[in-house]
């Protein structure tokens, strides 16, 4: 199945963060269009030059073939197949992109004895993580991919599927002997943490290849001493429920069923839980017992948006998917990104793994966010309590931003300074 597949066919008046993606492309293959989710006049007299300029019927109408030709402007490169007369100075200038970018996406070619016919993967001339549209499973299914094309040092795979059967992505960098683990979106309407931990591969990456540095530190050192492991969407059926790409069928009609035991709570926007309406980060076997007290007692007795700890321990795919990967694996450290408040917590009950507190002092030195201690009614059953209590090794919850959840995308940028410096001293603490 092509990449291009899991979108659907997208007619003027739809609404939907699809139609943002077909408007984030138009834009990057120089026909702009707002990328409000509207697929008003404007987005279909772009789509239309579009489908003109590259031989397709102007029909107005996103489809199969209007998709194959705009993926490289979701994914952010191309294949190509060397012609006579080819050099990646002329590459570079035809694709307004770097003789760079291209030696690193193709590290076992020989820049003056490229072959006729070889074929070459071409970054184009911007970033492939946008932080300008709602991020969704289909959103970093094009990163994800993009992102392992124009470096082909990360690692790209999955840990596992979702109830719906999304894949539980996984990237990692690195060749060190350490081993540290980051994770976004256990929570659906905390999903703007998966654009962070994203934007921050891709400058890690960047910074790698060029031999640059990233938060002042050497990006090649960091990746000689530390491997990286990302998962930067634990919750994809309820992030896509909250950002409105699901919006119909069984599964959406069964989560507006569960919502209306809970009317109180906005629905899709207030959707924490899996699309089975368990709460992710209350379901692993760290005072699990007491988390199902805690919660019944605040009225959370059954499936719902938020807070349900569901019938068992790690009696979902996702959380068991995430505990699986800790469990291979021998991490140093682990942070769990959610929104919000702009706190850092450290400790779960009297467990205090070794210089844990001076790491997440260090945190708060590069970011301005407190060090706390995670409240009682909170401090049950998370994937944090688990791996510490587990492993007795220091890892974290970091609170990202300020408000109501989900965030909107103008605290992005706020968000991203704000963390860069965590993300970075995770690996060399």
């Amino acid at each position: 199945m092509a990449l291009y597949d899991i979108l659907k066919t997208l007619y003027p008046g739809c609404r939907s963060p699809q139609v943002q993606l077909l408007q984030l492309a138009l834009t990057r293959a120089g026909y702009p269009a707002a990328a409000d989710g509207v697929f008003g006049p404007k987005t279909a007299a772009a789509l239309k030059s579009f489908q003109a300029d590259y031989g397709l019927a102007p029909d107005g109408v996103a489809g199969p073939r209007t998709y194959r030709a705009l993926l490289p402007f979701m994914t952010g490169y191309i294949r190509y197949a060397v012609k006579p007369g080819d050099t990646m100075w002329k590459l570079s200038w035809m694709y307004k992109t770097r003789i760079e970018a291209i030696r690193t996406a193709n590290p076992e070619v020989a820049p003056v004895a490229m072959r006729i016919g070889q074929m070459l993967t071409i970054p184009l001339g911007f970033d492939v993580v946008p932080d300008s549209i709602r991020f969704t499973s289909t959103v970093l299914a094009f990163c994800a991919d993009g992102l392992a094309a124009r470096y082909p040092f990360i690692n790209s795979g999955w840990a596992g599927t979702s109830v719906m059967g999304r894949r539980l992505h996984l990237l990692s960098m690195g060749s060190g002997s350490t081993r540290v683990f980051y994770n976004a979106a256990h929570h659906a309407n905390e999903w703007i943490t998966t654009p962070l931990v994203m934007r921050f591969l891709e400058e890690y990456a960047e910074a790698y290849a060029s031999g640059g540095t990233i938060f002042d530190q050497d990006a090649r050192a960091l990746f000689e001493k530390t491997t990286l492991l990302l998962m930067p969407m634990v919750n994809p059926d309820g992030v896509d429920l909250v950002t409105g790409e699901l919006d119909s069928g069984t599964d959406y009609d069964r989560a507006r069923a569960l919502g209306e035991n809970y009317p109180d709570i906005r629905f899709p926007l207030g959707w924490k839980a899996n699309i089975n309406g368990v709460d992710l980060n209350l379901q692993y076997p760290a005072g699990w017992e007491n988390a199902r007290e805690i919660k019944f007692s605040q009225g959370f007795t059954k499936p719902g948006p938020r807070d349900y700890v569901g019938a068992a321990p790690l009696s979902q795919p996702e959380s068991r998917a995430v505990y699986d990967l800790t469990r291979s694996n021998n991490f140093s450290l682990t942070i769990s990104f959610h929104t919000q408040g702009k706190v850092i917590y450290w400790k779960y009950l009297d467990f205090e793994p070794k210089n844990s507190y001076e790491i997440a002092q260090k945190f708060s030195a590069v970011s301005g966010y407190a060090v706390e201690e995670t409240p009682y009614a909170s401090g049950y059953a998370g994937y944090k309590d688990w791996f510490i209590s587990s492993y007795d090794r220091p890892g974290y919850t970091v609170e990202a931003g300020e408000g109501v959840s989900p965030l909107p995308l103008t605290q992005f940028p706020a968000i991203y300074r704000d963390c860069l410096g965590i993300l970075v001293t995770g690996m060399a603490p």
